[in-house]
Order: structure tokens, then C-alpha cells, then sequence
């Protein structure tokens, strides 16, 4: 660490090393936070969680109790022990609460006012932070799995919703009605993500074990549908069409510059692709637990090298090198599995949610002292108490 500063102060290595080497670091030494709680509001199991990237103070949860909770995760005490509280939610006696599972939340990418959130109430919801009441609702003829607005459209104010129906809807703000629809899948949609790179490039993963990449501007939507042997199907093979895993596939992940699409699905394999020519780049993962039966929540870091992926792997999450495959640490601490976790890109922390109904907080680990010259005149204060020690003597001398 003190190298890097001298070279940075010397001019010697780009500032941005040093970002990455310490991010890097901090996040191969997450652990559980024992000083930092979140309060629960939750009942039960929580599905999803978002951390708005405007302050990257507020946190949104949602749960299978249909309850969505707004957390402050910055600390305000100013004590090492401290409890995130809820700043608000739409509880059960609220009015206007989801009447069953909230199965995602969505910040507004460029403002607090307001986030997203949809049910398997067969509903979008917009919200106004301020007043805690819809601003307008979405209705669907089908139970909503997941929706996403684009974190970098400027031209467009699309949010894709996938529902149990294999149709892709796509719902306008601006007009407050569905602008239009993608076909091409088979069965129900149960992830759906904007590219951060090109605001017109979504990706959706379906229950027929296809991912699709659409260009919404063309009347043709479909770009690429990814194939797992990239075009180099066994003569045994009977499937009629491309498929990007050999079951469910039930989560997408963009890296954080758009250039790669990561898939996960229910044959228990995680896959990463090209996302300008689909191909898979067989980077192996391994075995990697997934028994969800509906969308799974991961995530990937920001600023390391290399990138992480931080998997739910039962009651644990994985953290895998994106680019290599490597296993390189399990985050064991819910009682029960895993749906959902989310990166902070500041301080490299993460946060998970799990059936159990906890939101768990997982910091870096605090750097050991490294020695110095004082350490030898510290060595008497930290030798064994007088009274504990054996005065026991073989000398003569001593008699």
C-alpha cells in the first residue's frame, strides 16, 4: 500500500491502480458485519434489493409479504455499533401495498423521487418517494417475474416487464401505457436487463432455456438468441433452436461496461458471453447451486481487477472471478437460501437478502497492523499477566 502512494505521489503508476488494488482487496476480505445490523421490517422471505446510484445512501427491499422497505445504510450515530434503520415502507396496512410477492424494486436511475416495484399481483407500480403513493400502475394480464428501467437511456423511458406470458412488454412512462411487445420466446420471462453500454440493447432469459438480445428500435427486434455450443451442435442433438442453457434460466447480469452478458440458470451453470457477437466464451464456473424456480438476483463488483460475480449459492454466496471462472470465497450467514444480493460500489460492501427474512451487511475486513520498529518495545505490555505465569525454576541458584 505505501509503495503505491509513493508511486502515485511520484508519479510513477496511474491513480486508478491504486483504486483497483484496494477495491480488489476489500472485496476478498468481505465478511459479515458484526457491528452493523439492518433492521427487519420483513416477515418473510425478501426477494429483491436495489441501492439507488445517485448518493448510494438508500437501500429498497421487497418481499414475499408484498411489504417494500426504504433503508438508510449511511450512519448517522457516528458509533461503531449501529443499526440501519428503515426511513419507510409500504406495509401491510398500507392502501395501495402489493397484495403478494414483490419480486422486484428499481430506483429511478437518475433521482431519488421515485421507484419501481412489481408483484405477483400482476402489477408495475411507480412510486413518489416523497409521499410514498403510486404515481401510476402497470397491469398485466399475467404474474409479473421481473422489470428494469435502462440505468443510461436518455432518448427513451422504457421499463421491460416479464411476465408468466412468453411476450417481452415494454412500458412507456412518458405515454403511461405498454408502447409495444417483443415475441420470440416460448414461455414465461423470468429476468429481463437493459445493457449499461447501448440504452436500446436488452437482454431477456426465459423458462424455455433461451436468452434473447433485442434491439427495441427494429421491427424485427430479436438481434441474437445465444447458443451455448456457439453453432457447434453434436449430430445427437434434437433441439430445433438455440438455447443458452439446459434448463431455466432464471438470472442476467451485465458487466459493468456492457461487454459482457452473465447467465445463470437451473441446470446448475453459470455462463459468460460476448454480448456484441453472443458467443459463449466457455469460461467454467463449475457447479453453481440454482433451485430457484423463479428469478434469482446476483450481482457483479466495480473498480477491481479482476471483476467479481457475487452468486446465491444455497444458503451462501459465491464470489467468482468473471473472467476465469475461479472460485474465490463463499459468504456463509443466512439461515436459510439466498435470493438476492447487491454491490456498493464506495465502499466495496454487500448486501443480501435470503429467505430467511434478514438483510445481511458483508464489509471488508479491517487491515492487520503491520509491524514496525515500535513493535519491540510494545512486546513487555503484551506479555502473559505475572500472576498466570509458571515461576517454576530448574537453576541451582535459585534454590
Amino acid at each position: 500500500m505505501l509503495g503505491f502512494i509513493s508511486a502515485r505521489q511520484a508519479g510513477l503508476e496511474d491513480p486508478l491502480r491504486l483504486r483497483r488494488a484496494e477495491s480488489t482487496r476489500r472485496v476478498l476480505s468481505l465478511e459479515l458485519n458484526k457491528d452493523k445490523d439492518i433492521e427487519r421490517i420483513h416477515g418473510s422471505g425478501i426477494n429483491t434489493l436495489d441501492i439507488e446510484p445517485v448518493e448510494s445512501r438508500y437501500m429498497l427491499s421487497g418481499g414475499t409479504d408484498g411489504v417494500i422497505v426504504l433503508y438508510d445504510l449511511e450512519n448517522l450515530s457516528q458509533k461503531p455499533c449501529y443499526t440501519c434503520k428503515a426511513v419507510c415502507s409500504v406495509g401491510r396496512s398500507h392502501p395501495n401495498v402489493h397484495k403478494f410477492s414483490v419480486e422486484t424494486v428499481q430506483w429511478y436511475p437518475h433521482d431519488t423521487g421515485m421507484f419501481t416495484s412489481s408483484s405477483f399481483d400482476k402489477t408495475l407500480k411507480i412510486w413518489d418517494t416523497n409521499t410514498l403513493q403510486p404515481a401510476d400502475v402497470f397491469h398485466f394480464a399475467e404474474t409479473v417475474y421481473s422489470h428494469h428501467m435502462s440505468p443510461v437511456a436518455t432518448k427513451h423511458c422504457l421499463i421491460a416487464v416479464g411476465t408468466k406470458s412468453p411476450k417481452v412488454q415494454l412500458c412507456d412512462l412518458k405515454s403511461g401505457s405498454c408502447s409495444h411487445i417483443l415475441q420470440g420466446h416460448k414461455q414465461e420471462i423470468l429476468a429481463v436487463s437493459w445493457s449499461p453500454r447501448y440504452e436500446y440493447i436488452l437482454a431477456t432469459a426465459s423458462a424455455d432455456s433461451r436468452v434473447k438480445l433485442w434491439d427495441v428500435r427494429r421491427a424485427s427486434a430479436c438481434l441474437i438468441t445465444l447458443d451455448q455450443h456457439n453453432g457447434e451442435k453434436s449430430k445427437a442433438s434434437s433441439e430445433a433452436e438455440n438455447t443458452a442453457h439446459n434448463g431455466r434460466v432464471n438470472g442476467l447480469c451485465f458487466t459493468n461496461d456492457g461487454l459482457h452478458l452473465l447467465t445463470f440458470g437451473t441446470d446448475d451453470r453459470m455462463r459468460l458471453w460476448n454480448s456484441s457477437s453472443g458467443e459463449n466464451t466457455l469460461v467454467n464456473y463449475g457447479k453453481v447451486c440454482n433451485e430457484s424456480r423463479k428469478g434469482l438476483k446476483f450481482t457483479v463488483s466495480h473498480g477491481c481487477s479482476p471483476e467479481f460475480a457475487f452468486v446465491p449459492y444455497g444458503s451462501t454466496i459465491a464470489i467468482y472471478t468473471i473472467y476465469s471462472g475461479n472460485r474465490m470465497a463463499m459468504l456463509g450467514g443466512h439461515y436459510s437460501s439466498v435470493d438476492c444480493c447487491v454491490f456498493h460500489p464506495n465502499f466495496q460492501e454487500l448486501y443480501s437478502g435470503g429467505r430467511d427474512g434478514n438483510i445481511l451487511a458483508w464489509v471488508p475486513s479491517l487491515r492487520e497492523p503491520e509491524p514496525d520498529d515500535t513493535s519491540e518495545e510494545l512486546r513487555p505490555q503484551q506479555r502473559l499477566n505475572p500472576a498466570y505465569e509458571d515461576a517454576w525454576s530448574s537453576s541451582d541458584e535459585d534454590g
